[in-house]
């Protein structure tokens, strides 16, 4: 029983080396598998749908509406029987208005979808812009911030101007006060220099 068994492994080899079915090449492209269902670009279709859907939302399609309801309503009542289409329950047209319905919603519902991760992608992008403004304007504050404190240091030109202000309206003002010295005074002046103009 044991040759029998050893026969039975050689006639079906197994693990890395097998070679009973063909193996698949991992380095090419696996071909294309036969697809059963119709392919579509679900891009254009959205974009249908949202044309679809912004003209049933207007004026013009309820009118259009409105308009065909009537003419079908008049044709089906005041034409001679043997025209007519649709007899008085109208149940041909309230085929077409629940069919009508029946895809209308469907693709309201698919441009809404297509509008909501629009906005949600423009509300994402509109954080993001934010909060680059909001980091742009406080690096701004704290830029203006250390401008402040420097220029708390620095001598400003309205600073200088009062300083000089200051400095010529006192040497004007010993100026004046030498000369009433000199005037009314003259022998108590002293020859050498005054200690007050160093």
């Amino acid at each position: 029983m044991a040759p029998e068994r050893d026969s039975a492994r050689e006639r079906t080899p197994a693990g890395a080396t097998a070679t009973g079915r063909p193996r698949a090449r991992l380095d090419q492209p696996a071909p294309p598998r036969r697809r059963y269902l119709p392919e579509y670009d679900p891009e254009a279709f959205g974009r249908l749908s949202e044309r679809i859907a912004r003209f049933i939302g207007t004026g013009r399609f309820l009118v259009w509406m409105t308009v065909t309801i009537i003419c079908w309503v008049a044709w089906n009542t005041l034409m001679p029987p043997s025209v007519r289409f649709d007899e008085y329950p109208f149940i041909f047209l309230t085929l077409a208005l629940s069919l009508q319905a029946s895809y209308a919603a469907p693709l309201i519902l698919l441009a809404q979808n297509r509008q909501d991760d629009r906005d949600r992608v423009n509300l994402e992008q509109d954080r993001k812009q934010n909060e680059r403004s909001i980091a742009d304007t406080e690096y701004l504050t704290r830029e203006i911030a250390a401008l402040r404190m420097g220029l708390g240091e620095v001598a400003t030109r309205d600073w200088i101007r009062s300083e000089l202000h200051d400095l010529v309206r006192e040497l004007e003002q010993r100026r004046d006060g030498h000369r009433s010295e000199a005037v009314v005074f003259p022998a108590e002046r002293s020859h050498g220099r005054d200690v007050d103009d160093r």
